[in-house]
């Protein structure tokens, strides 16, 4: 399909969504729309003809955006952030839709119906949700049988959380319980992102945000042999000085990168309640910590590393700009949720179409020559 063709079909698409679509789907509870849409993807991923058809609206590709990364083959830096797809469903429609990875979850080890209702909201005039799910989903053993010996046509990321009790709260309890789900999961999926900053828990502060409890953590996590990349998920609302100490201890356990960022927990907006918020209303604070970690990461990332960790840039990506701030503040990858929610799933083609122009004006032939460039 020309770049002429991709372009009109993008348009008209953006158009239906965001004005006759969009305002009728607002007008619905989120979480119900929410549930419609993943039913509907998990339907269109079970058939050939479906998923053709579908990528026939959705998909872009072009060399520019391949990468292989820690031996991983990304088609392209777009990835479905953890969060959306929380039981795994989705997995045989995210090519078809335009997206390079995705990454499910966050899974625990015990199984967790969610914090109460509503527990999503939408926040149209700051183009944001706010966000207390609570980290609902089918549990560790349930997941991985239904996951075990299947193969997806693009990578999958394992996005592992403790389990939303106040028994996990207790450090040593908390370690086995993401042990259980990591050691679980060794045979399905491409990389791990062991997820130690939801907003969302039973815990005022996630108590793995600790650099002396994620010590403990990740020395258990490493006490096995590594089977795939390991990431570490970090908040936007850390300080400096906190920032600095997590990354250390990561850097020191050798982990393969980091997923920059959750949601904050920044209410800006006063808006009443419990949860994170996510969109643009985490955009600068995610752009703040990417280049705090790049500029980190390439400081004390020397040997015995073979290569450099990598980052995830996720928070406030709605358009192919958004996406390559991120790149050239030190983002390898990019993920979002809200940008597509807001903007319709022809957004992720879009972005990458944005993305190889973007290149081309600055003069880079693949999208790793423009990693850190800001």
């Amino acid at each position: 399909m020309t770049d002429w063709l991709v372009a009109t079909r993008n348009f008209i698409m953006h158009k239906c969504y965001v004005w006759l679509l969009k305002p009728m789907l607002f007008q619905f509870d989120p979480e119900m729309i929410h549930d419609l849409f993943t039913s509907t993807g998990q339907f269109l991923g079970k058939y050939a003809i479906t998923r053709k058809t579908t990528g026939a609206f959705f998909n872009f590709r072009n060399p520019a955006l391949e990468q292989n990364i820690l031996g991983i083959n990304f088609k392209n830096p777009i990835g479905l952030s953890a969060g959306f797809d929380k039981n795994a469903v989705l997995m045989n429609i995210m090519p078809a839709v335009g997206f390079g990875f995705t990454e499910i979850g966050s899974i625990t080890a015990l199984p967790y119906g969610g914090n109460t209702k509503p527990r999503l909201y939408r926040l149209p005039e700051a183009k944001s949700l706010r966000v207390n799910y609570g980290l609902k989903n089918l549990g560790a053993e349930v997941l991985h049988n239904n996951l075990k010996n299947k193969v997806w046509s693009l990578p999958v990321g394992i996005n592992i959380a403790k389990t939303n009790s106040s028994e996990t709260s207790d450090v040593q309890k908390g370690i086995a319980d993401y042990f259980f789900t990591y050691k679980t999961f060794q045979d399905v999926g491409d990389y791990f992102t062991i997820n130690i900053s939801c907003p969302n828990t039973c815990e005022e502060k996630p108590i793995f945000a600790e650099p002396e409890n994620l010590d403990l953590l990740l020395g258990k996590i490493f006490s096995t042999p590594k089977v795939k990349p390991v990431f570490v998920k970090i908040s936007p609302d850390l300080g400096d000085v906190k920032l600095d100490a997590i990354l250390e201890v990561c850097l020191k356990h050798k982990v393969d990168g980091f997923v920059c960022t959750n949601l904050t927990k920044i209410n800006t907006l006063n808006h009443p309640g419990k949860g994170g918020f996510s969109g643009k209303l985490d955009s600068e604070l995610s752009d703040k910590v990417i280049r705090q970690v790049y500029k980190k990461i390439n400081t004390l990332a020397q040997e015995p590393f073979s290569c450099k960790p990598i980052i995830i840039g996720v928070g406030g990506i709605f358009t192919a700009e958004d996406a390559y701030k991120k790149i050239k503040a030190g983002a390898s990858l990019v993920e979002l949720i809200t940008g597509m929610i807001f903007e319709g799933p022809q957004a992720i083609s879009e972005i990458n179409r944005g993305l190889v122009k973007l290149l081309k004006k600055d003069g880079y032939k693949n999208i790793s020559e423009a990693i850190g460039k800001e």
